[in-house]
């Protein structure tokens, strides 16, 4: 293969990565859709759910479906799709931390406006090799092959020669 070959290899992984990457965001946001869904039609039955979501997850739920929003408002969302906050003495002191460790992973972010902090879903995702970053590879692959090391030439007995000595021109001579 050349690398011409190679070249157009990995642009195709690299589309095929993004167009992944998309369509992972779009089935979070729809499992986000529902996941509020059933969980708001649970209560409205006055159902237990069968498998319980955690605290963390049915935050990543509400900040992936919504739009930014208050600790207040995340608990008030909480509340209305039937998660058990009563198991917590200060439900809210709860939610800021989850809130706050979402943000510390990279998952949310804040958003300050009128002193109040809003969290959001962070659309960033994992690294996404974009065709900026591979020509930046790409360049640097030739600055490592300018630095490589090249042969020395050797005496007969293995030792590096030591270079000629360069003869002195005037300027005048030129």
């Amino acid at each position: 293969m050349t690398s011409l070959d190679y070249r157009g290899a990995l642009d195709a992984a690299i589309k095929e990565y993004e167009d992944l990457q998309q369509q992972k965001r779009a089935l979070d946001d729809r499992l986000a859709q529902i996941g509020q869904t059933v969980g708001s039609l649970t209560r409205l039955l006055g159902l237990t759910p069968t498998v319980p979501l955690g605290l963390t997850d049915a935050c990543r739920m509400i900040l992936r479906r919504g739009h930014p929003m208050t600790p207040v408002e995340v608990r008030n969302r909480l509340l209305a799709i039937g998660v058990d906050m009563s198991k917590y003495a200060n439900d809210l002191a709860a939610v800021h931390t989850i809130l706050k460790r979402l943000r510390a992973s990279g998952e949310a972010r804040v958003i300050s406006s009128a002193g109040k902090h809003r969290y959001a879903w962070s659309q960033s995702t994992p690294a996404t090799l974009t065709r900026d970053i591979v020509s930046v590879m790409h360049d640097a692959t030739h600055e490592r092959e300018a630095m490589r090391v090249t042969d020395v030439p050797e005496n007969g007995d293995g030792s590096p020669r030591s270079p000629r000595p360069r003869r002195r021109t005037s300027s005048k001579a030129r």
